[in-house]
């Protein structure tokens, strides 16, 4: 059967209206579907009997659901294993700030990723399949629902950093933030949510175009071409000249100003010389500097930067008056590199 939260709301008008049915009860699936997110038809409680009868002998719910969580007892960081339909794996995360005056969600967009950058763990899974716009949007109702069981307050933020690459699976997502952002679902700011990318270029043109007012994050990893071609293989289509020149583009149809994460790995991305070209590549657009450091994944050899390297890593680049901050590793006791769980769960 059709999955009702694949509908659209005109094609649920139409399903009312061939029925005999007035189309305002469509309207009122939907709220249910998406501003409450149930699991049954039954659960539609302002819905005629003979209505919820008709739903359920068209339609299904698909649902993700919570099936392990572990929280930090090093920074209070809590993930989530949630199960798919059809018994597949992904995974979110709970991030409060050391006041709990903001927790983030990072949210996932795959299940897998085909990318395969050498130091993922999520792309060891291989890629099984997109995400759907609900189970994209599940994950973000789910997590503001723990937000307030677990640090009593709900979602201030959302990143999309977790499983998978998000512009890969763009219609998906841009229709799951739609409802997140909107009076249907959760009416949440879209200047507090912030979408990650290795740098798909043409993807952040059409994010541009859109005018989508979400924030824009790019996993960058390395600035010189030749050696990020060579642990992201996606950088051999989307070499940096082209990056930077679909990054400017953004930047003057928005006026965003576009954050990059970058992994200090020992002897791979942290020396001086990585530093001096990532320096030279930022300086082409506002652009704020996010050093992270990185945290071991089983089977992958590569090892975090000592504490010296990363000091000064970050002086040269603060040094050429760049917006740099060192962000700290989040629950490095509870299989924190993305995609660790999930594959521990799949198995």
């Amino acid at each position: 059967m059709i999955d009702v939260k694949s509908l659209k709301i005109n094609d649920l008008i139409d399903f009312f209206e061939q029925n005999n049915l007035p189309k305002f009860r469509a309207k009122q699936v939907y709220e249910w579907l998406w501003k409450k997110n149930v699991s049954d038809f039954e659960q539609m409680k302002n819905l005629p009997k003979n209505i919820r009868a008709l739903l359920a002998q068209n339609f299904t719910i698909n649902c993700i659901r919570i099936t392990y969580q572990i929280k930090s007892k090093i920074d209070n960081s809590t993930k989530f294993a949630f199960a798919t339909g059809d018994n597949l794996y992904i995974e979110g995360v709970l991030i409060p700030s050391s006041n709990n005056k903001r927790v983030t969600a990072c949210i996932s967009t795959q299940v897998g990723c085909p990318l395969g950058c050498k130091f993922c763990a999520t792309g060891t899974m291989g890629f099984r399949r997109n995400l759907t716009a609900a189970e994209i949007y599940e994950q973000v109702f789910l997590l503001n629902q723990q937000a307030q069981t677990i640090y009593n307050r709900k979602l201030t933020n959302i990143v999309v950093m977790g499983m998978g690459e998000p512009l890969l699976n763009y219609d998906n997502l841009i229709t799951a933030l739609d409802f997140v952002t909107s009076k249907n679902g959760l009416e949440m700011s879209p200047s507090r949510i912030t979408v990650s990318s290795v740098g798909l270029v043409k993807q952040i043109r059409k994010l541009a175009d859109d005018k989508h007012r979400f924030n824009l994050a790019i996993s960058l990893h390395n600035a010189i071409d030749s050696e990020r071609s060579d642990f992201m293989p996606v950088n051999k289509k989307n070499n940096l000249h082209e990056l930077i020149e679909a990054l400017k583009y953004f930047y003057q149809k928005t006026g965003k100003r576009i954050t990059f994460e970058y992994l200090l790995i020992h002897g791979i991305t942290d020396t001086l010389r990585h530093a001096k070209a990532l320096s030279e590549f930022c300086k082409n657009f506002p652009s704020k500097i996010n050093l992270i450091e990185f945290n071991p994944v089983q089977h992958i050899d590569y090892q975090r930067s000592n504490p010296e390297d990363i000091k000064k890593f970050y002086d040269y680049i603060a040094n050429k008056n760049l917006v740099v901050t060192i962000r700290r590793s989040k629950g490095q006791d509870i299989n924190a590199a993305c995609g660790q769980l999930a594959i521990r769960k799949q198995k």
